[in-house]
């Protein structure tokens, strides 16, 4: 069974021969101490991992030192950045209605968007599983309008804020089609609606305004009969009934940090969807030993692999600050422990 083969199996919530290994980022850093001179493909086909995960590449210009635009015109500081994909945005563009009505949106056919996905779909396809992530209907709405007025919207302006929403969400939509075409096996969402004690805003707020635009996302992937893992940091407990509704495949990442329980999401939502986590990289994967990471690896593995339906990851992604030897020892205990048949 090859990589592909393998995530497709637990995407279907079946036992492949093993558990699957994925990671939405791995830090250049950490591919560097661990494989001086790597790329990031040579860094996954040598350490076995199942799958890739690219988003859209965005093209900055800049405007001073330590601060840029982004293709929707957003500025974006990157003076305290560590090389993840979210420089801050600064602060919101889009004031006012008519400021709204004067924007023009980027444009998704520009082919600068995709080249890191074809670049994968050449290295890659048939081989391993390749993800595009792209965003819906919050992050970017709350980085153009600035997300303390978009969640007062909610209240005070709806049409505007549905209206801006969409216009986000007409986008992305737009640029899965695109990324189908150019090869992605696999869709996914990566917008945050949580922080570590649970919404940003009330679950009917949510439903109104944020479900809509995850639900047209994932329509792209079951119009074109492809896998949909839906990714959304911390405590996810009061919407995640709504985002199982969409017909999304998997839920990732369970943070442990914000107190998601891996085998409680498994034992409630494990005939619904695929569980895609949850090695915690705020604590264990940046200050604890290799010898912490591998029980925690055996753990996790016990409590959600037994049955099929698990991807291992770690709890966001392999950021600056992960030990290079823990991650080393992560990979090893997943396939040390994610062999089947699991037995517990």
């Amino acid at each position: 069974m090859n990589s592909l083969e393998r995530v497709f199996t637990a995407l279907r919530r079946e036992e492949a021969d093993r558990v699957p290994i994925l990671e939405w980022e791995i830090h250049t850093d950490v591919i560097n101490a661990i494989m001086p001179g790597a790329t990031l493909f040579d860094f996954i086909e040598q350490m076995d991992i199942d799958a890739i995960c690219v988003m859209e590449d965005v093209i900055y210009e800049d405007v001073e030192p330590g601060i840029k635009r982004d293709h929707f015109g957003i500025l974006r500081d990157f003076r305290s950045m560590s090389g993840l994909y979210w420089p801050v945005p600064l602060h919101g563009i889009i004031e006012r209605e008519e400021d709204l009505d004067n924007y023009v949106p980027p444009d998704p056919h520009d082919p600068r968007r995709l080249s890191s996905l074809r670049d994968a779909v050449k290295h890659f396809k048939g081989k391993k599983a390749i993800i595009y992530m792209t965003l819906s209907s919050f992050l970017y709405p709350s980085f153009l309008r600035g997300m303390v007025n978009l969640l007062l919207d909610y209240k005070l302006n709806p049409n505007f804020a549905k209206r801006l929403t969409n216009m986000v969400v007409d986008y992305f939509v737009e640029l899965e089609k695109l990324a189908v075409k150019a090869g992605a096996d696999i869709l996914a969402d990566g917008d945050d609606y949580c922080g570590k004690n649970g919404p940003f805003m009330s679950p009917a707020d949510f439903k109104e305004f944020v479900l809509p635009g995850l639900q047209r996302v994932v329509d792209v992937a079951r119009d074109h009969k492809m896998p949909f893992i839906k990714h959304m940091d911390g405590d996810v407990w009061a919407i995640l009934d709504m985002v199982i509704e969409t017909g999304i495949d998997a839920i990732n990442p369970i943070e442990p940090a914000a107190g998601m329980d891996i085998g409680e999401v498994k034992r409630i939502y494990g005939d619904k969807v695929a569980i895609v986590g949850n090695i915690d990289c705020a604590t264990l994967l940046t200050f604890g030993t290799p010898g912490d990471v591998r029980q925690a690896v055996k753990e996790c593995i016990h409590v959600a692999s037994p049955g099929g339906g698990h991807i291992i990851s770690s709890s966001n992604m392999i950021h600056r600050g992960v030990k290079p030897e823990n991650y080393v020892a992560m990979l090893k205990a997943a396939k040390e422990f994610g062999r089947y048949p699991i037995r517990v």
